[in-house]
């Protein structure tokens, strides 16, 4: 016991140690964590009176960034299946870090959550055994249940797997297939009942379409991979981390298809509701071309849907997703693009115009920006740390014996399996 708490402070070194860049980083992540959660204590003091949400328009900013970062943490699954399932060498190397981007996602939608609580001292009421969830019949309970469902099975694959390879021991697959199998299904779970939630209210048109499960999962597939490419091509530059090429060229090939599902739902969509021309077209005519004189979201879902072909077409082309310049570009538009159509996109004309036809514009406050780049800065920290830990480990320059560590430049053999068992 004693080895394992000397091990533990040993690794929590780590977080300490770095370079200039990383000071600076971490000093950035402080200013905006300090901002926001400092703004988010004026809010508890005052209410949601500070921010731009009313009767009309009762879920705002924090549930746009909410169903965003919830398609983030269910796309890890696009690299899981490639590297368990068909056991695809280049992604099984750098699967564990979209995993721990999966778990610093659920912690920020848990925090979104928290933040857009007019009342968190009651988020007990949402407890097993303390409170009265209301299961099955509510769609939160069930959204609670999977949300820490998947965050728990993530954080159990990864901690296994960095514990083994810290002690110099091969993980097993009989531990973490079984895990991972299980983490497929979940991971479409939690996006597919964070739909059910805008998919269930009959009152609001916009979200009651059943293609809106379906459309949440291929965009996650698009924005969430397209962020992990990002992320690896700057570990690669800033640590000794081997990514190769290949499984980063495999990654966007997977996110092409899913762009064009995700353009395909779309289409299906608009042609429903422009052909048919019925009651429930208000929403979208003032998504896309204004209603009534109100057109606040008409250039930024306009942008979103350009940035969204641009970068299609661009993840179709072989040479252009191959070229590191026209890849970080498509990466930037899709997430750019997803997060505009399916945050403040999705969420506002869900309201509007009102079930009384009275159209409220929303525009979430300098609060709501405050609070929200706080959750975001305190996510990144989550992960950043994650990172400064499990890279040494992974790289082989930090390892445990009994009774005694190891951190250097010695490289250490990586988790791996063999075929038998497979």
């Amino acid at each position: 016991m004693m080895d394992q708490i000397k091990h533990f402070f040993i690794a929590l070194k780590q977080i300490v140690k770095g370079s200039r860049g990383y000071y600076i980083w971490i000093g950035i992540l402080g200013f905006f964590m300090l901002l926001g959660w400092s703004t988010y204590v004026i809010q508890l003091k005052r209410g949601l009176i500070v921010t731009a949400m009313r009767d009309q328009v009762s879920w705002g900013f924090y549930l746009s960034n909410f169903t965003f970062l919830v398609g983030v943490a269910a796309a890890a699954v696009l690299l899981v299946i490639p590297a368990y399932i068909y056991n695809f060498k280049p992604i099984k190397e750098i699967v564990l870090f979209s995993e721990m981007l999966a778990i610093a996602a659920i912690f920020m939608c848990i925090m979104f959550i928290m933040v857009d609580l007019g009342r968190p001292d009651r988020v007990w009421h949402l407890f097993p055994f303390f409170g009265t969830m209301n299961f099955p019949s509510s769609l939160l309970a069930w959204d609670v249940l999977v949300l820490n469902g998947y965050l728990v099975l993530n954080i159990a694959v990864v901690f296994y797997v960095m514990y083994r390879i810290a002690h110099n021991m091969e993980y097993s697959m009989a531990v973490v297939k079984p895990l991972v199998i299980l983490s497929i299904p979940w991971a479409i779970s939690i996006h597919t009942v964070t739909a059910f939630l805008y998919n269930g209210l009959p009152a609001r048109s916009f979200w009651n379409a059943s293609i809106l499960a379906p459309r949440f999962l291929a965009s996650a597939f698009c924005s969430g991979p397209a962020l992990m490419i990002i992320i690896f091509q700057v570990l690669r530059k800033i640590s000794d981390l081997e990514i190769e090429d290949s499984a980063i060229s495999k990654i966007a090939e997977l996110i092409a298809y899913a762009m064009g599902f995700n353009l395909f739902l779309f289409g299906a969509e608009m042609f429903k509701e422009f052909y048919s021309g019925t009651a429930q077209l208000a929403p979208f005519q003032y998504l896309y071309f204004g209603l009534h004189g109100y057109h606040g979201l008409v250039p930024w879902l306009w942008t979103a849907l350009i940035f969204n072909l641009i970068a299609f077409f661009l993840f179709l082309s072989p040479r252009a997703r191959n070229n590191v310049v026209t890849l970080n570009m498509a990466c930037v538009l899709v997430i750019i693009g997803v997060y505009i159509e399916k945050g403040m996109g999705l969420v506002v004309p869900g309201f509007i115009p009102g079930t009384l036809g009275e159209i409220y514009e929303y525009f979430p406050t300098h609060s709501e920006i405050f609070v929200s780049l706080g959750v975001w800065a305190t996510g990144a920290l989550l992960y950043t740390l994650m990172l400064k830990v499990a890279i040494p480990i992974y790289t082989g320059r930090l390892r445990f014996a009994r009774g005694a560590a190891t951190v250097g430049e010695s490289a250490a053999i990586r988790g791996s399996v063999t075929s038998a068992e497979l």
